[in-house]
């Protein structure tokens, strides 16, 4: 079993930066390919980032790429996503996600540990 704790939400304004970090509890972390979900009020939950075991693999949801980088430190059981020029449409509940796998997934289902997620709310 996966524990997975997420930190670094907040409420920001337009055009500033952010980054969220999921500790995760399992030793063998690095057997895992990692997630970031968003989902924001009345609307369904969200591809945002994926990153391989190793790191080497990485996947972005269209509407973030170029603003927001996944990356992990295995040593520290942690995943990161940074989030940069963040727009009042990037406001949403984020959530940290483990996938018994290495290869990177766009999909909710594939990713069996899920955190509880962290607010970001950015004004405009």
């Amino acid at each position: 079993q996966v524990q997975l704790v997420e930190s670094g939400g907040g409420l920001v304004q337009a055009g500033a930066s952010l980054r969220l970090s999921c500790a995760a509890s399992e030793r063998t972390f690095s057997r895992y390919a990692m997630g970031w979900f968003r989902q924001a009020p009345g609307k369904e939950r969200e591809f945002v980032a994926s990153v391989s075991w190793s790191g080497g693999i990485i996947d972005y949801a269209d509407s973030v790429k170029g603003r927001f980088t996944i990356s992990r430190d295995n040593a520290k059981n942690t995943v990161y996503l940074q989030m940069n020029s963040l727009k009042p449409e990037d406001t949403a509940v984020y959530y940290c996600a483990a996938r018994v796998a290495n290869w990177v997934s766009s999909l909710a289902a594939d990713y069996r540990y899920w955190g509880q997620g962290t607010q970001v709310t950015v004004s405009s």
